[in-house]
């Protein structure tokens, strides 16, 4: 008999979290990969908005969704853990109510292993409390941990997650090593529910939309950002594969909406992208994209503007960060004077608005002045497009790191609490208190263009990330 597994993908506890295209897609792979080897999967997704049983308590709140599949999470404020009890914010568990957690792990018995995932370092204690839950109900069955957090802060996981193994590598093989070290072996007998190369989206409750994962990993080396690590070589796939992948969502299970969760997705685009939205333009579907990793500016040429305009792109995140050049050569040398300018010429002949273009710009960098970041909102406002605050987070194993770490006030090394973007951990407090200016400055932008009022911009014409 083969194995069996439940998969989980734990709740989320912050001070805020949202909907914005976010599943568990690495998870949804291992999912796929066991049941084609005749394995069976149970998932149990802490953060599904669409559970049943969710919508019979009359204490949890009416949730909210929107346009294309996003929205809030359910959500019911919790104590601050310790290292948190200065901010002035509530707290909150992100997701399912324990005890429909604790149903669903109760459902299945004699599990063969329990993997448990992970994103968001400072999100390790919704990762330390599903798997307490699990271990409490599975007393005698492994919980394997994987994930980002696993991965960057791997000492961490170790001691305080409470996982019995903690696989920091990549791909499959690393999780088959971890299996073998409890005598569990996965057969190479491939099962008839998916194609090889698809995650499993199927076993979510609900399909609002698919995300997509063209490539895997990231030509630049981005000072603030851990792609390079966590994916050191730069693959992708086939064009003609990922067309499949969507055509199979589409007219298998009528989903309309795709995100892109690609760090990449247009670099080399004439072979890579360009020949994707070729294919796509010739089927002529009914399908909306979503960009919320941001695409690189000097990549959107007016061919591939007007394709992403025919094939149906949505919600376009340009990764502009600032706009002062001196800075970008320092942090990342993606952007060179005038590349933003072009991109949204060539965007905005092909048709897209400001409501369909968003840029993000990075705040709270260590060294980083208010002024500047001042000039880069009101730069992309003019530009005709919508700016996008993003917190900037600490990083393990980044090029900034060490900087960070330096300059921040609070104890980055041990507590991965403190990485959390919504602490700016590494700006002092007058620059904290012109938080309120910046964001203002942001909404009347993005008012003035939801109004239709243009003035300002040259042209009249819009996720943590993930």
């Amino acid at each position: 008999m083969q194995p069996s597994f439940i998969l989980i993908n734990p709740w989320i506890f912050d001070f805020a979290a949202y909907d914005l295209w976010s599943k568990p897609l690495g998870l949804l792979y291992i999912a796929g990969y066991l049941r084609r080897r005749g394995c069976r999967v149970h998932l149990i997704d802490c953060l599904d908005v669409h559970h049943p049983q969710m919508k019979t308590h009359s204490d949890v709140n009416h949730l909210k969704r929107r346009l294309y599949g996003t929205g809030k999470f359910w959500r019911e404020v919790v104590a601050k853990p310790p290292p948190l009890q200065d901010i002035p914010r509530p707290y909150s568990r992100y997701g399912l109510l324990p005890e429909i957690v604790e149903q669903e792990l109760k459902s299945v018995s004699s599990p063969s292993a329990i993997l448990v995932t992970s994103l968001m370092t400072y999100w390790y204690p919704g990762v330390r409390e599903a798997i307490r839950l699990a271990k409490d109900i599975h007393p005698d069955v492994p919980v394997i941990l994987g994930g980002i957090y696993a991965r960057l802060c791997r000492e961490h996981a170790l001691m305080r997650s409470g996982a019995d193994r903690v696989v920091s590598g990549q791909g499959f093989e690393s999780l088959s090593a971890a299996l073998h070290e409890y005598g569990i072996h996965v057969s190479a007998k491939s099962g008839d529910a998916q194609p090889t190369e698809y995650p499993a989206f199927d076993l979510l409750t609900k399909i609002d939309y698919v995300c997509i994962m063209t490539s895997s990993g990231c030509p630049f080396h981005c000072q603030y950002c851990a792609s390079h690590f966590l994916y050191p070589e730069f693959s992708r796939r086939e064009p003609g594969e990922v067309l499949e992948e969507i055509v199979y969502w589409h007219r298998g299970s009528a989903v309309q909406d795709f995100a892109f969760y690609d760090d990449a997705l247009l670099v080399a685009q004439e072979h890579h992208a360009g020949p994707l939205l070729e294919g796509l333009a010739r089927l002529d579907l009914d399908l909306r994209f979503h960009t919320p990793n941001a695409l690189h500016v000097r990549e959107i040429t007016g061919e591939i503007a007007r394709l992403m305009r025919r094939t149906g792109f949505r919600t376009i995140r340009l990764g502009l960060e600032t706009s002062n050049m001196p800075l970008h050569r320092e942090l990342d040398n993606k952007v060179a004077p005038g590349d933003f300018e072009k991109a949204m010429h060539h965007l905005r002949r092909a048709g897209f608005g400001p409501r369909d273009i968003g840029a993000y710009i990075l705040i709270g960098l260590p060294g980083q002045s208010v002024d500047s970041i001042l000039e880069s909102i009101q730069f992309v406002g003019a530009q005709g497009a919508v700016p996008y605050l993003a917190e900037y987070s600490p990083i393990p194993h980044t090029a900034l790191w060490k900087k960070a770490v330096a300059c921040s006030g609070r104890d980055l090394l041990s507590e991965p609490l403190f990485h959390n973007n919504t602490l700016l951990s590494c700006w002092d407090m007058p620059q904290k208190k012109e938080l309120p200016r910046l964001k203002r400055m942001v909404s009347e932008i993005r008012e003035r263009y939801r109004n239709g009022k243009a003035q300002g911009a040259r042209h009249k014409v819009q996720g943590s990330r993930r």
